[in-house]
């Protein structure tokens, strides 16, 4: 019969995530983590594979954490522009949560629709409340919100690197903006008249250097 577990998931996750918070993704390792809960990492490995099972543990949380923060967007009209806000809001105040939740890198890569699957209950809510508040379409509503949650994911990762500080009046201005502009080229219809459409040029090599 394998021995009991010394700790639970539950308790390593919250470590986890506590060591993350303090002091970042990059110190999340076996010794940190067994140090935080006075051991060694021997018992991390009888419930976990791995410390990216871990990282992935805390980031679960880390999401649910940040589902209760941004809770109460729904009572605010726009909803879905206060949730942008939101989410560079927490970037400002916990930018190691930020970077475990949106800004980490995958062994093999992923499809861009599979990160914004990941997200969620941003995902669902937000294109539900966009369907319902403006009329849009399953796929106008997904149009939408993925255009607002790059801009306001690359708000937020310029705030969580400390590239710049953005005030309150930026984030609600440059995020208004975006949105308004989407929303009327989308009751418009003319979504596809902005699309990049490279043209062939022999002349023109963008290949990088050797």
């Amino acid at each position: 019969m394998p021995p009991k577990p010394k700790f639970t998931k539950e308790k390593i996750a919250e470590t986890a995530l506590e060591i993350v918070r303090e002091e970042g993704v990059d110190a999340l390792t076996a010794r940190n983590l067994g140090a935080k809960l006075g051991a060694s990492s021997r018992p991390i490995f009888t419930v976990f594979k791995n410390m990216s099972e871990v990282k992935w543990a805390a980031r679960e949380l880390a999401l649910k954490e940040f589902e209760k923060y941004a809770g109460d967007f729904r009572e605010y009209k726009p909803a879905f522009k206060r949730i942008g806000m939101l989410m560079v809001y927490y970037a400002i105040n916990e930018p190691e949560l930020y970077k475990l939740l949106f800004m980490q890198e995958h062994s093999h890569g992923q499809s861009f629709e599979d990160t914004i699957n990941d997200l969620g209950f941003m995902t669902v809510d937000c294109i539900d409340i966009i369907k319902k508040d403006y009329g849009f379409t399953d796929k106008e509503a997904r149009t939408l919100f993925e255009q607002m949650w790059v801009h306001a994911f690359g708000m937020g990762a310029l705030c969580a690197m400390k590239v710049c500080d953005l005030t309150e009046e930026q984030i609600a201005e440059m995020l208004g903006q975006v949105f308004a502009g989407m929303v009327m080229m989308l009751k418009a219809g003319k979504t596809e008249n902005f699309a990049f459409k490279p043209v062939k040029d022999p002349d023109m090599d963008i290949s990088l250097p050797q």
